[in-house]
């Protein structure tokens, strides 16, 4: 790896040792830049946001294709990159291992290991197992050298399994098995928030945020450390664009062409 790319996952460390950073979710290398632009210190990509650009649904895209989608993002900017990672595209610990050693080559900054499954019926990995795979996600990391952030997410809240004293449990269990991060995403209150902030101390949390809930102001004074959005900017992104082709296609009318932004601008500042 790269010199540059060192520094950014120093970098990356750096910043979840204290105080509060917002790290967006761009889909695609000109997000990215955009973002940068706006002066983030980092980025995550989104596996929502990236699927949709490929006409496909979340979770319905190959681990070369994610691949490939990581080596664009982290070529587009100079801050680092963290990689939606889903599930490490394997069940079994050891092709996580494996998978996780050709993220880390990509020159991402980190990566989270999530531990739903996609069956409705049984939505969360076991116990063991969802243990087992953050710690041979962890083992890959340390046998790359590389020193990617690993992040452990608990998919409680996003399956329909909303147990806190559950997904505070996962949490201190990837804590142990080596995550150096742990993320709960859609977890909606204060009262959640700070309870997990409190479970895994001191190690870093990673707050998703999706629903005007919570401020980034109010977040940090309850001691989250990092804060991202998923797939809600590139949501966003998809309103503005169907309102104005559904406008297009009903009624005729281009009333939403007005005051739209100088992307090329905007991308030529480096």
């Amino acid at each position: 790896m790269d010199s540059s790319k060192d520094d950014r996952i120093a970098e990356f460390h750096r910043l979840h040792s204290s105080g509060t950073f917002v790290m967006p979710n761009p889909w695609d290398a000109g997000s990215a830049r955009a973002l940068e632009q706006l002066g983030f210190p980092a980025l995550a990509s989104t596996s929502a946001g990236f699927a949709w650009t490929t006409g496909r649904a979340d979770n319905q895209v190959t681990l070369d294709a994610v691949l490939e989608h990581l080596r664009a993002i982290v070529d587009a900017v100079a801050v680092p990159v963290n990689a939606d990672f889903e599930g490490g595209y394997a069940v079994d610990p050891e092709q996580v291992n494996a998978n996780v050693r050709l993220a880390a080559a990509t020159g991402i900054a980190g990566l989270s290991i999530e531990d739903s499954t996609g069956d409705p019926a049984r939505p969360l990995h076991d116990f063991d197992l969802a243990v087992e795979r953050v710690r041979a996600a962890r083992q890959a990391i340390d046998e790359s050298g590389t020193g990617i952030v690993l992040t452990g997410r608990s998919e409680g809240f996003v399956v329909g399994r909303p147990d806190l004293d559950e997904t505070i449990r996962r949490l201190r269990a990837y804590a142990e098995a080596g995550a150096d991060c742990l993320y709960a995403p859609r977890i909606g209150t204060v009262e959640q928030v700070e309870a997990v902030v409190a479970a895994v101390s001191p190690k870093p949390v990673n707050l998703l945020i999706n629903a005007p809930f919570i401020t980034v102001a109010e977040a940090a004074a309850i001691g989250v450390r990092r804060i991202s959005v998923g797939g809600t900017l590139a949501r966003t992104a998809w309103a503005g664009f169907l309102e104005a082709a559904r406008e297009i296609a009903g009624a005729g009318t281009f009333s939403r062409f007005e005051g739209l932004p100088d992307v090329d601008g905007l991308l030529r500042r480096r």
